[in-house]
């Protein structure tokens, strides 16, 4: 899930941000329309890559730490699972939160002001549909991982 989640920041962050430039992370409240609010928020997106950057390492470390158990059964479904869940879970609360909430920017700010609420809505369907879709490919993992278990238990 931490990694789902960082990677949803990084997601965000990159392509929404950087090579699309559809928003920056506070610009509904500060406008990018001059340098001196353009980097103002660049600091801003830095603070938040940051933050998804934490996501990662905590990600990394807990996998590392269970890496060295003996009894583990590894599973791309459980892997692919769990950061398609965090990945849907970062849309759906930064969409409510940011966007809806605290209206710091809006998914798409090229658009006219009345269809931002259009992309907002398709963000937040994404990340449910991650969720559901995660959910689906981790409850398939944990079956295949019990049952691959319960067979070498048998055999062994």
């Amino acid at each position: 899930m931490l990694f789902g989640l960082g990677l949803g920041g990084f997601f965000d962050g990159i392509v929404l941000h950087q090579i699309l430039q559809w928003h920056h992370m506070v610009s509904h409240l500060h406008p990018p329309v001059d340098l001196a609010a353009l980097q103002f928020n660049t600091l801003w997106d830095g603070i938040f890559h940051a933050s998804t950057y934490v996501f990662v390492v905590a990600g990394l470390l807990l996998l590392w730490r269970t890496a060295h158990r003996s009894h583990l059964w590894w599973s791309g479904k459980l892997l692919a699972g769990t950061i398609l869940m965090g990945f849907g879970s970062f849309n759906v609360v930064e969409g409510i939160v940011n966007h809806q909430l605290l209206q710091l920017h809006h998914v798409n700010e090229t658009v006219p002001e009345a269809q931002w609420i259009y992309w907002d809505i398709g963000f937040l369907v994404w990340g449910v549909a991650m969720i559901i879709g995660g959910r689906a490919l981790y409850l398939g993992g944990k079956r295949e991982t019990g049952g691959s278990m319960r067979r070498t238990a048998a055999n062994g």
